[in-house]
């Protein structure tokens, strides 16, 4: 199940999100690309190519896993992305031929996994994928539970003139159902989707569980210290030689 329809992969790659800004890109393809030392990547939900074209572009034999029809077929519209493979399926257990030196998710990837099961499996995917020394890389957001007051369960995080966004979050279920609104020319177009947060600690079992051991956490792709009040983090794992 996802919930990247035809419609989400049409406005995914629009120029007015800040994530598809080169001040976005660019410092996450050139993160990715030395951490791959040459060697083959493989993107966990590759979705549109956002990352995956620019990385391959840069000469890094990229592959992905993505589960959503529409989602690929606007990478494959893409310069550069008819030399990607791309197997169709879920991150958590579908396999792809080779081994690599580098696996990745990027942009909360990992939560649109419900499940904590699905979630450890995903690690071991990685694992299994991964040429002995290789790396793992999530980027994931932090939790803002330290912007709930008691009782409280909405955090918005954009209020602008064309978005609204609101993060839900149910505590007891470690759930977050991110809430959001564009206006434009005056009509409003709304989704949500739902995903499960964990903290780095649990993210840092789950790399044990698989065999792989954490070698550094930042707080984005520019290398920004992690501390406690980082609304990000981004994790890179090795497995061992």
């Amino acid at each position: 199940m996802t919930f990247f329809n035809a419609d989400i992969a049409a406005m995914y790659d629009h120029p007015s999100d800040p994530m598809n800004s080169a001040d976005k890109i660019e410092p996450t393809v050139e993160f990715l690309a030395s951490l791959a030392g040459g060697g083959a990547a493989l993107e966990f939900a590759i979705g549109t190519g956002r990352i995956g074209v620019p990385l391959h572009a840069r000469g890094v034999d990229v592959s992905g896993i993505e589960i959503s029809e529409p989602m690929a077929a606007v990478m494959r519209e893409k310069a550069g992305a008819a030399d990607i493979e791309v197997v169709m399926g879920d991150m958590s257990s579908t396999r792809v031929d080779g081994s690599f030196s580098l696996v990745y998710l990027v942009y909360n990837t990992i939560s649109n996994l419900l499940e904590q099961d699905e979630q450890v499996a995903c690690f071991d995917n990685a694992a299994a994928h991964l040429e002995p020394g290789g790396h793992f890389v999530i980027e994931v957001g932090v939790p803002r539970l330290q912007r709930l007051g008691v009782g409280e369960i909405y955090v918005p995080f954009d209020v602008s003139e064309s978005h609204i966004g609101i993060d839900e979050f149910d505590v007891l279920n470690q759930r977050l159902t991110s809430h959001h609104q564009w206006v434009k020319d005056g009509e409003a177009t709304t989704f949500s989707s739902t995903h499960r947060y964990a903290w780095p600690a649990e993210y840092d079992l789950m790399a044990r569980i698989a065999g792989l051991k954490l070698v550094k956490r930042w707080a984005d792709w520019e290398r920004s210290p992690f501390t406690a009040e980082s609304s990000s983090h981004v994790s890179v794992w090795q497995k061992p030689v």
